[in-house]
């Protein structure tokens, strides 16, 4: 009994420490973690893409695109739908530096829970029905 108290009282100090860290950091800050200026996307489309992607949301991400979307990444052609069901809620950009070929080429920070974080884009190509046909991603220079 004694161990299962100790445990007990373990995870409320850990709780507490959490929280009294927590309550020193700005409400700004804690809101904005997961955050990012999506400001610079100029295609509506697209930032309906990066907002599916950013918060992990799958049904609004798969509905943007086509049936028979292609993925590239780096180049090598990729299943787009068993990609996309692993890395949607797993990676995210953290910042957009530079957006090109009127907002459908972005750059920027990225993060990725398996592969950490580095530099690379994603160049969306729109087809029938305003969906997204083909998606190039991959490590920027």
């Amino acid at each position: 009994m004694k161990t299962l108290n100790h445990y007990v009282i373990y995870g409320t100090l850990i709780t507490s420490a959490v929280n009294a860290q927590a309550a020193k950091t700005p409400a700004a800050t804690i809101q904005n973690i997961n955050a990012m200026n999506t400001e610079k996307l100029n295609n509506p489309i697209v930032k309906q893409a990066i907002d599916a992607l950013q918060s992990g949301d799958k049904q609004a991400w798969f509905s943007l695109f086509t049936n028979d979307a292609q993925l590239f990444d780096d180049g090598n052609k990729m299943d787009f739908k068993t990609f996309f069901e692993k890395a949607l809620g797993h990676e995210r950009f953290t910042s957009i530096d530079k957006v090109e070929q009127n907002g459908l080429h972005l750059y920027g920070k990225f993060h990725s829970d398996q592969w950490g974080d580095f530099k690379t884009y994603f160049k969306f190509t729109i087809g029938a029905g305003n969906k997204i046909s083909k998606l190039e991603i991959g490590q920027a220079g």
